[in-house]
C-alpha cells in the first residue's frame, strides 16, 4: 500500500509536476536516509518520460511522506542517499 503524499510549494520550485513525483514514487529505484540529516528521506525515480528525477521527503507518521524537494536527477545524488 503507498503511503499517501502530501506536497509542500518548495516541492515545485524546479517545475517538477504532482503527477511526474507520484510517478517517480511508483518507479523509484533507490530509496534511503539522506546522508548527514536525521529525518529527511530521497529517492530517484523516474518522471513520466522515463528520465530520472531526484525527490527529498520527510516520514510524517507511518502512512504519509512529506515531498520538500523534487528536480531532475544531479550527478552524484545517489552517494548522499544511503541504503
Amino acid at each position: 500500500m503507498e503511503p499517501e503524499i502530501v506536497f509542500v510549494p518548495s516541492a515545485f520550485k524546479h517545475k517538477v509536476t504532482r503527477e511526474d513525483i507520484i510517478h517517480a514514487y511508483r518507479t523509484r529505484v533507490h530509496d534511503g536516509l539522506l546522508e548527514k540529516y536525521g529525518n529527511k528521506y530521497g529517492f530517484i525515480g523516474f518522471n513520466r518520460a522515463g528520465n530520472p528525477i531526484e525527490v527529498f521527503y520527510n516520514p510524517i507518521g507511518d502512512d504519509t511522506i512529506k515531498i520538500f524537494h523534487a528536480m531532475d536527477c544531479r550527478n552524484g545524488i545517489i552517494t548522499q542517499i544511503e541504503p
